[in-house]
């Protein structure tokens, strides 16, 4: 059946890399939930407003004349008709002189009210024609000037049909019928649920949140828990608070939660603490997944550096979808699957954005590659730490079926997360593999020190990161080729070209004639690719500097010959199909 829903399974285990065992399982279930569909209410109303989508898009001129300073978020969920009433308090501040004060919020959540430090604004001060909200402000601000405009607001938020990958509420029950609830917005944005510039560089720098939830639920969230209020009628009100969080990070869950915790002793000598908030009746399970915090925490910190938020917490919550990087406060919905590689790969995946996606975040949405690409090559590393060089290909060659080669990586011009991550209009999956692939050619040609200091300084802008002097970064593509060469002590513009800019993979043309092997690189626009390669020759590793993109090895007649036995360099394999002309 090749029905959208039928296609959404099938790039569901894609992406997220699901294993072999799972696909038919996932894709029945997609299948199932298409012929439910067919007979149920659109789970997407309320529909969103025409901008909200557009994560990433390009700000307005009265956005890019501030910066955004501090959000204090009161939200009270009600779960029975699966509505929310918030109130945001927002700190600007002024780069140039500006009149109005723009937001990005979705229509589907109204605003009631709005005050501007303190001076309540008439009902004709602002309006939201279509998801970007305008106020009028009383004076107009001078430049240096801060501004604190607070908001009520509420209603219907949109539903996602297919969270995460849909944005927007999940209001779920659990087994015992008890309400179950998430939030997952990365490709759409902030602005589903509470008012922001939704662009990636808008990070405020704290944000509050107060989250009042009926009785007998608990509502974990980024940051700091800074206390609980029980309030008379039953219901509680959680209160948290997080630094420089992404936009798309902030995240409500609430559930009949039980909770384990502990703290890990970091091998740079501070301490992390360590929760996972689980569903009742899943304790043993939780238990055992709990134990994978620990190793994962101290093979990162080995391996990049220290964990960037332990002044926090590491957070994990299991929710109803499955999963996200909600930085300090990951969202868990792999059902507690092992897989072949002895470990969970989304516990493992969405952690590992906590470096690469929530310390480190790209300028723009074009340089996505470098949150997921990363994200999804750390589980082939880790299983290579733990089981070895056999472990780690069986990994990597799993992801190969999964390139798509239909756009570059990377286009070069400021775009709409939604426009990237759609394999129609954008990279989509190659993101995240073919990125990852890309990622284990650079190791094999600079070697594993390089490869981690350049690593490092992507993300914490420095060689030697410790707890204390580094603090969350914005990076991009242009500037990670700058740290390859600086760190690698050559020119790798070629590489970079080949891997991410062109849709298509190199290709090597390998011809045999007597006592000769000659060797070609092709890429696209007829580049030059000095790629080097490795070639067995009877078991023998003869190594070719390709210089030019040429090489040749004089090979007896007869024997046997691999090129690149250990698979260090991504191209195209025979069999392989190519890039789809464009």
């Amino acid at each position: 059946m090749n029905t959208p829903m039928a296609r959404d399974g099938q790039r569901l285990c894609s992406l997220y890399g699901g294993r072999a065992q799972g696909i038919n399982r996932l894709l029945a279930a997609g299948l199932a939930a298409f012929a439910l569909a067919a007979a149920a209410p659109d789970p997407g109303k309320p529909p969103l407003t025409g901008r909200t989508p557009l994560t990433g898009a390009a700000v307005a001129p009265e956005q890019a004349a501030v910066t955004f300073e501090t959000a204090d978020l009161a939200f009270e969920l009600f779960p029975d008709r699966e509505q929310i009433e918030a109130q945001a308090t927002l700190v600007f501040a002024a780069k140039a002189p500006v009149a109005r004060l723009v937001l990005d919020l979705d229509r589907n959540l109204p605003v009631r009210a709005v005050t501007i430090d303190g001076t309540a604004l008439s009902a004709g001060s602002w309006r939201n024609p279509d998801g970007r909200l305008v106020i009028d402000l009383p004076r107009p601000l001078r430049a240096g000037e801060q501004v604190t405009a607070r908001l009520a607001y509420g209603g219907t938020p949109h539903v996602a049909v297919r969270a995460p990958w849909d944005g927007g509420f999940v209001w779920a029950k659990t087994d015992s019928g008890k309400p179950w609830i998430a939030t997952a917005v990365q490709g759409e944005g902030c602005d589903l649920f509470w008012p922001c510039v939704d662009y990636p560089t808008y990070e405020p720098k704290r944000v509050d949140l107060h989250i009042t939830v009926p009785a007998g639920l608990s509502a974990p969230s980024n940051g700091k828990l800074l206390g609980v209020d029980r309030l008379p009628d039953g219901r509680s009100r959680w209160n948290w608070s997080i630094a420089n969080p992404n936009t798309y990070a902030i995240a409500l869950t609430v559930g009949p939660y039980r909770e384990l915790k502990a703290v890990h002793r970091s091998r740079f000598g501070n301490d992390i603490p360590m929760h996972f908030w689980y569903l009742e009746g899943n304790d043993a399970k939780a238990r055992r997944l709990f134990t994978e915090f620990a190793p994962i925490v101290d093979w990162f910190e080995r391996t990049i550096g220290p964990y960037p938020f332990a002044n926090e917490k590491m957070g994990v919550v299991e929710t109803p979808h499955l999963g996200m990087e909600h930085q300090t406060i990951n969202a868990y919905g792999n059902e507690y699957k092992q897989g072949p590689e002895g470990f969970d790969w989304l516990l493992h995946h969405e952690f590992a954005h906590e470096w690469f996606g929530n310390q480190m975040s790209v300028f723009n949405w074009d340089d996505f590659w470098l949150h997921e690409g990363y994200g999804q090559y750390m589980q082939p590393l880790y299983g290579r730490s733990r089981e070895g060089d056999g472990r780690y290909l069986a990994m990597m060659f799993a992801e190969r079926s999964r390139f798509a080669n239909n756009h570059p990586i990377v286009s070069g011009r400021a775009r709409a997360a939604n426009l990237v991550s759609d394999d129609a209009t954008g990279p989509g999956g190659d993101i995240y593999f073919k990125a990852g692939w890309m990622l284990h050619t650079l190791r094999g040609l600079v070697g594993d020190d390089a490869f981690a200091e350049i690593t490092r300084r992507a993300v914490y802008g420095r060689p030697d990161p410790k707890p204390g002097n580094f603090a969350p970064r914005f990076t991009s593509t242009a500037e990670y080729r700058q740290i390859a060469d600086q760190v690698s002590g050559r020119e790798l513009g070629w590489f970079f070209d080949a891997y991410l800019g062109n849709a298509a993979l190199p290709e090597l043309i390998e011809r045999r004639r007597g006592d000769t092997l000659s060797l070609e690189w092709r890429v696209g626009g007829g580049a030059a690719f000095p790629m080097p390669l490795e070639v067995s020759v009877d078991g023998r590793i003869e190594r070719v500097a390709m210089t030019g993109g040429r090489g040749s090895l004089r090979v007896p007649a007869g024997a046997e010959v691999v090129v690149d036995p250990m698979a260090r360099v991504l191209r195209r394999l025979p069999g392989e199909r190519p890039a789809r002309a464009r």
